[in-house]
């Protein structure tokens, strides 16, 4: 079951200055960031309500960010889902037709699980699911 939007990622090619842009416009201090080798990322969330912006720089010249940002420029990523049961969500939007980057949940930022939607099955908006592990 999908119980709320996690966050928006935004790719960004300087954590740095991206995060001093982002805490003048939430008025916050500089957020912690996590590095996440799964993902060759670097993070930065900053808290929006129950929401968050999650900053993403990449750590490799080759990673999907990189790739991102080459194509498209810096701007909105993904849109990511909680998730009560990753595994389940999986099974059931795959049975409605809907294709995955990778067939099975990675560990990512945050201490979540995740997994992504392929964009060419959403309508080209690329959807992270997020299930906090236990």
């Amino acid at each position: 079951m999908i119980k709320r939007i996690n966050h928006i990622g935004v790719a960004v090619k300087s954590l740095g200055l991206s995060s001093d842009l982002f805490a003048k416009i939430f008025e916050q201090p500089h957020p912690h960031t996590e590095n996440v080798p799964q993902q060759n990322a670097t993070i930065a969330f900053f808290p929006v309500g129950e929401s968050s912006i999650e900053l993403i720089e990449s750590a490799t010249q080759d990673s999907s960010i990189s790739k991102f940002i080459d194509k498209r420029g810096e701007g909105i990523h993904h849109i990511c889902l909680e998730v009560d049961d990753i595994k389940k969500e999986i099974e059931r939007l795959k049975k409605h037709g809907f294709q995955f980057v990778n067939d099975h949940p990675d560990e990512g930022g945050d201490g979540y699980l995740v997994a992504f939607l392929h964009p060419k099955s959403t309508n080209g908006v690329l959807i992270e699911l997020a299930e906090k592990m236990k």
